[in-house]
């Protein structure tokens, strides 16, 4: 029998850790607040704590400064891809101009 993944959204992840974070709940005392599990308590616990930190994760961010930095991040990205686009096409432009 498989069990289902349960799906949590990203308020409810922070709302849980900051239990443990600023209300001073333990984690099996968060756990059974939030009817969660402890690997995930102790997952987003520590998340949340590096983001406050500054450390922008590799999963999606909690705290709306790091989601800003990862959209922020993802812009930059695509600028830099479709830059280099841009760049080949010109290469190939000249060269044809060339001939």
């Amino acid at each position: 029998m498989t069990k289902k993944k349960s799906s949590y959204s990203i308020e409810f992840k922070t709302k849980a850790a900051s239990l443990v974070l600023d209300k001073n709940y333990s984690i099996p005392e968060a756990c059974n607040a939030m009817g969660v599990g402890n690997t995930a308590m102790r997952r987003w616990v520590k998340q949340l704590e590096s983001e406050r930190g500054g450390v922008t994760p590799g999963s999606k961010a909690l705290t709306s400064e790091q989601q800003k930095i990862q959209q922020l991040e993802a812009r930059i990205k695509q600028i830099e891809w479709e830059k280099e686009i841009l760049k080949k096409a010109t290469a190939l432009l000249m060269s044809d101009t060339m001939r």
